[in-house]
């Protein structure tokens, strides 16, 4: 899994293994947006939440698109992947045509002009963090792997099939774990 690991790099997929039984992680699909020597930084892209962006956020009204659960780090704050980065000042690339962050007013002025459509931003309630050292170990022990992402897998609303279709993907072994239940024991 070393390997996996050193293919990680802000822009590629972090997938949770078939064996990453924690709640919050469970079957989840991540987009990382910063690794490096000092940490990372990841959202969570298939936990949408109870709640619209307009039923959570002030500034947001006509955006009827689900919050998702970025991660449990910073769990009361928002954070926000777009395509507009060309608009909104401060955001960074992660893909080609998807940045991360900005000025969260510009934003919000960009959807309520019409000028950035709802379904070409993501929000997060929190994210997922790593200090130094902790995903590689995360890895060496089984709980991840990772691929390339896609600005169409970011903006896909097929939240309950990712995990599944990501890991399938992957080819090879994987397909099997795709089509693995998840609780093993009850099968």
């Amino acid at each position: 899994m070393v390997n996996e690991f050193e293919r990680l790099a802000a822009g590629k997929l972090l997938i949770a293994s078939a064996n990453l039984m924690e709640g919050t992680f469970k079957r989840t699909v991540l987009l990382m947006c910063e690794h490096g020597s000092e940490g990372s930084v990841a959202f969570i892209l298939n936990r949408p939440m109870k709640f619209k962006v307009s039923e959570a956020i002030a500034g947001f009204g006509d955006v009827e698109e689900p919050l998702l659960l970025g991660g449990p780090v910073q769990a009361d704050r928002v954070y926000f992947m777009h395509t507009r980065g060309d608009l909104v000042e401060a955001s960074e690339e992660i893909l080609p045509g998807l940045f991360w962050g900005g000025e969260q007013e510009e934003l919000s002025y960009l959807l309520n002009t019409g000028v950035l459509p709802p379904s070409e931003v993501r929000f997060f309630l929190g994210y997922s963090g790593w200090n130094a050292g902790q995903l590689e170990e995360e890895f060496e022990v089984g709980s991840w792997y990772t691929t390339d992402a896609t600005r169409e897998l970011v903006f896909s609303d097929a939240y309950e099939w990712m995990w599944s279709r990501t890991v399938r993907s992957k080819g090879g072994e994987y397909q099997l774990i795709a089509n693995s239940p998840e609780l093993p024991g009850l099968n």
